[in-house]
């Protein structure tokens, strides 16, 4: 089928290997024994986990993962990966994670440009520390982070300690420092890659043994931390000497002995030597609260687990705590590990048993199994219905592997079902219902009665408090762990068709489809009905536009692939034109896909400012670098039109002819209801929606989509609708009267803001203004708007200023909307539509400032995405009145493009005004702009 939902947001969440993040040895860590039966066991093993180095390595080795919230969690889940995998490797009851403390140290003190040089913790790993430690307790692990030493010192005090105790220790890190720590009784597994550190693998890595290994650290210094060394000398030349002179002592003591240049940075370094030393000496004495035998391992504390893991997403994690547990469903249905009791329907007999069940019930769960993803080309393969959680059925007709049982055939199941499926009660549940109903349509069945989708459900209710797939729906709100696609169908070059997957096993995940639907429903929609204006928004505004996006889903858009074709040559002329300039401008040829050799041309040959850092510290080549760059450097200039032409190209002009469906002729898009968390929909399949506007390129693109023959292509487009509803939200008497006077905003805004009249308004001022009216709605800062216009901040911060000065109520509205978002934890559309805060109230500020700006944006961008599905709703009843005169084809932000039969078009005109400008009545008039012509570019 459509494997459970929203196609886009099908996928679980990444699963990585824990060699992405940990390749800890498998071979258990052999220590000389002291005496007969000495050998190391669970319980005279002491593990000390260095979690600092842990928590880098899983942030730097890790994408960059975030939940449907926003957060980030990558370095989370590494560091808890490996955790994970440690505690399998070495099952001692005695392990421990150290951090390090808040604040400064005791090194700080002896010198003050200790770690001078390491940048500040990038704020999303910031933000991931405290959940972490929680989550490091809930699994058991005792956590240490003293104050005034760093976690080196304090896991040195326990290998010290634990000599004393009689125990061995193994110390999992990548710190080099630690080897000094090393002896027969105290190895380490370097997390880095996997080996196993004794006091002979310290010397066959470093040159030399444990003992030496302070001196060798002294006379290398180490640039990260910014200890000083001796200049020129790494490891090869600290070797040497003290292999040649002994220790340290001996070294200095005979530092007239060394020749060269290297000699004589030795001699010059005498003085700081000693300091170094210090630095680099972890200490074995601090002082510890908690005595050795108080540092064990305690039961994991699941229910905080859970807890945790359905929060960040961690899916797998959960769904293995819950099989653990067997745990009951929300509802206190069918165990994650009973799956319900499920029939498989293979003769008449037994589909009439169900047919009547159906008939009888109130509303049932419907699902369709198919032998594509694209709605177009689905054809259905069985299908599955519930009337009661925990209790479902499949019915098979399609399954043709080797020794399939005999089916009923795909007609006999249809038509017994189509009186029930067409007819408006009982009412049909389904996730995703969208793509049911397209599947349904493609053997003339029109779907009626659907008045519930629990993806739907699922987004209205929160749209960001999870992805809205069935699967992860399954496990946030049933505490349910799903049946996945993959365990029935197979991965990669081993995945099979659905008509390929055995009855039993099919019967299994089809079933659970519609019975996990069913009580997504049950477990939903009481939630959403003791919250009227979110449930008026659903049944107003989501559910009947379900159909009218189907429609226009299957109706597509003709496009010119000849045309197409034309202008990706173009595009690959022009970005040939582009490399030879990029390559003049450089000095040299380069791959201008290479963010490697960009880097290196940019910042190292031609000497740019470096602007910002990747989180590994190299300059950045991102997208935003470069456009701040361009204002002044023709590379970067170049290269991001390169890019430019290379997606538009990749995008649109080689891919779209691809998508042409070869019964139909047309493209057909998918539009996601689900996805983004304002209520806006998207496009995907391909994506519409970012076609540029303002470009020539886009333009030609936009041109290759043509009216057929006897039509006319009609673009309806909203008038700065945002900040319109930032008028009649904020009710500021400025705006409104502007709008009500049916001025030019940007002209007017110029006016009061540069202290001129409307007619003298030039276009310098009028752009300045425009960038100043949509930037606040966006909550861009003076920084924003001054990188935007290329001006000065002060001159931008005097923009805002002005503009604030001018228009009070919109200052005023945006101070109670962040206020309320804080209150709330939420923000409302002028229809009730919710958008949750989680970071509103964050310590870390970054978050909290992005939090803040959506707080003021949202309720503009969702209220226009609720006008004109509003207006689309109203369209859509009036087009099928016109027997196919009028069709809606596409709906792009916010605009809507109609194919209407030419003597049509002026009535459509009208009609299509009327509609759009009526949706919903605001202090403000709408206005929409009309177009028309044989193409999309020439109706816009």
């Amino acid at each position: 089928g459509d494997e459970r939902g929203d196609l886009k947001l099908a996928a679980t969440a990444p699963h990585y290997s824990v060699a992405a993040t940990s390749t800890l040895a498998h071979d258990r860590v052999t220590f000389p024994t002291r005496s007969a039966g000495d050998a190391v066991t669970q319980s005279n093993l002491l593990v000390l986990v260095d979690g600092s180095s842990y928590l880098f390595r899983a942030y730097h080795a890790m994408p960059a993962l975030n939940n449907a919230a926003g957060e980030p969690t990558g370095a989370m889940y590494g560091v808890v990966n490996m955790l994970r995998r440690l505690r399998n490797e070495y099952a001692t009851e005695r392990s421990v994670v150290v951090f390090d403390a808040k604040g400064k140290t005791f090194r700080d003190d002896l010198y003050a440009e200790y770690k001078a040089n390491r940048p500040p913790t990038p704020p999303d790993l910031s933000v991931q520390i405290e959940p972490l430690l929680a989550i490091i307790e809930a699994l058991g692990f005792p956590l240490l982070n003293v104050p005034g030493v760093e976690a080196d010192d304090v896991i040195g005090t326990l290998v010290h300690r634990a000599r004393e105790a009689g125990l061995r220790t193994l110390i999992s890190t990548s710190d080099k420092d630690m080897a000094q720590l090393v002896d027969d009784e105290t190895h380490i597994v370097n997390t880095m890659d996997g080996s196993l550190l004794d006091p002979e693998g310290v010397e066959a890595k470093f040159g030399v043994g444990p003992q030496r290994i302070i001196d060798y650290l002294t006379l290398m210094g180490d640039s990260v931390d910014n200890v000083p060394g001796v200049p020129k000398v790494g490891p090869k030349t600290a070797a040497k000497w003290l292999n040649e002179y002994g220790s340290l002592d001996d070294v200095i003591a005979r530092a007239d002995e060394v020749k060269g240049k290297v000699g004589e940075n030795l001699r010059n370094s005498l003085g700081q030597l000693p300091l170094s030393r210090q630095l680099v000496t972890i200490k074995t004495d601090v002082e510890l609260d908690q005595p050795l035998d108080m540092l064990v391992m305690s039961p994991p504390d699941t229910e905080a687990l859970k807890s945790f893991y359905s929060r960040y997403e961690f899916k797998s994690w959960l769904s293995e705590l819950l099989r653990e547990g067997g745990e009951a469903s929300a509802e206190g249905e069918a165990a994650a590990s009973g799956r319900g009791e499920y029939e498989l329907v293979l003769t008449e007999a037994a589909l009439a048993s169900w047919l009547e069940q159906l008939a009888n019930a109130r509303c049932f769960a419907f699902d369709t199994e198919t032998t594509s993803l694209d709605y177009m080309e689905a054809r259905i393969v069985g299908v599955s219905f519930c009337v009661e959680a925990g209790i479902a059925a499949y019915v098979p007709c399609g399954h043709d592997y080797v020794g399939a049982p005999e089916q009923l055939s795909l007609d006999t199941v249809l038509e017994a079902l189509r009186p029930l499926l067409e007819a408006e009660t009982p009412q049909k549940v389904c996730q995703n219902l969208k793509y049911d109903m397209s599947v349904l349509a493609n053997h003339g069945i029109e779907l009626n009665g659907g008045g519930y989708d629990s993806m739907l459900e699922s987004y209205v209710l929160d749209s960001t408090a999870t992805r809205h797939d069935m699967d992860a729906l399954a496990l946030k709100y049933l505490k349910y762990d799903t049946i996945h696609y993959e365990d029935v169908a197979g991965k990669g070059a081993k995945k099979i068709p659905f008509p390929q997957v055995e009855l039993e096993v099919a019967s299994e995940y089809a079933a659970e489809d519609a019975d996990i639907t069913l009580r997504l429903h049950q477990h939903l929609w009481p939630q959403l009905e003791a919250q009227p204006r979110l449930s008026s928004l659903f049944n107003e505004i989501e559910m009947p536009l379900v159909p009218v996006l189907s429609a226009m889903e299957r109706i597509g858009v003709q496009v010119d692939a000849r045309k197409l074709v034309q202008q990706s040559e173009e595009l690959l002329e022009r970005m040939r034109s582009i490399a030879s300039d990029a390559y003049r401008a450089a000095g040299t040829e380069f791959n201008l896909g290479s963010p490697k050799q960009i880097q290196t041309l940019l910042y190292e040959t031609l000497g740019l400012p470096v602007l910002a850092k990747t989180p590994k510290g190299q300059p950045s080549t991102a997208e935003s670098v470069l456009q701040a760059l361009a204002h002044d450097y023709d590379l970067p200039r170049l290269i991001l039109e390169h890019r430019g032409m290379a997606k538009l190209r990749s995008t649109y002009t080689e891919a779209l002819p691809t998508r042409i469906n070869s019964v139909t002729g047309r493209v057909h898009t998918s539009y996601r209801q689900a996805v983004a968390s304002t209520g806006r929909l998207s496009s995907s399949e391909p994506n519409l929606q970012n076609i540029p506007v303002r470009t020539h390129e886009g333009r030609r693109i936009r041109q290759a989509f043509v009216a057929p023959e006897g039509t006319v292509m009609i673009a309806a487009d909203y008038s700065q609708i945002e900040l319109r509803i930032m008028a009649h939200l904020s009710g500021d008497e400025g705006l409104l009267r502007a709008f009500a006077e049916g001025r030019d905003i940007h002209a007017a805004t110029a006016a009061e803001v540069f202290g001129v009249t409307e007619h003298s308004v030039d276009a310098e001022q009028r752009r300045r203004a425009k960038a100043v009216n949509f930037g606040l709605i966006y909550g861009m800062s003076a920084f924003g708007l001054a990188r935007q216009l290329g001006i000065e901040r002060g001159e931008a911060q005097g923009y805002v200023d002005l503009y604030f000065e001018r228009y009070p109520g919109v200052k005023a509205y945006m101070d109670r909307t962040r206020d309320r978002a804080r209150d709330l934890g939420y923000v409302e559309t002028v229809f009730g539509r919710r958008l949750y805060l989680p970071e509103i109230k964050a310590r870390n500020a970054a978050r909290r400032q992005y939090a803040e700006r959506t707080a003021i944006n949202a309720p503009m961008q969702g209220t226009a995405a609720d006008i004109i599905k509003t207006a689309m709703i109203g369209l859509h009843e009036w087009a099928k009145s016109t027997d196919g005169d009028v069709r809606m084809i596409m709906q792009v932000h916010d605009e809507l493009v109609f194919e209407v039969m030419e003597p049509r078009v002026e009535e459509a005109r009208q009609v299509i005004s009327e509609q759009m400008t009526q949706a919903v009545e605001l202090a403000v008039p709408l206005v929409v702009d009309i177009g028309q012509g044989t193409n999309w570019d020439e109706a816009h």
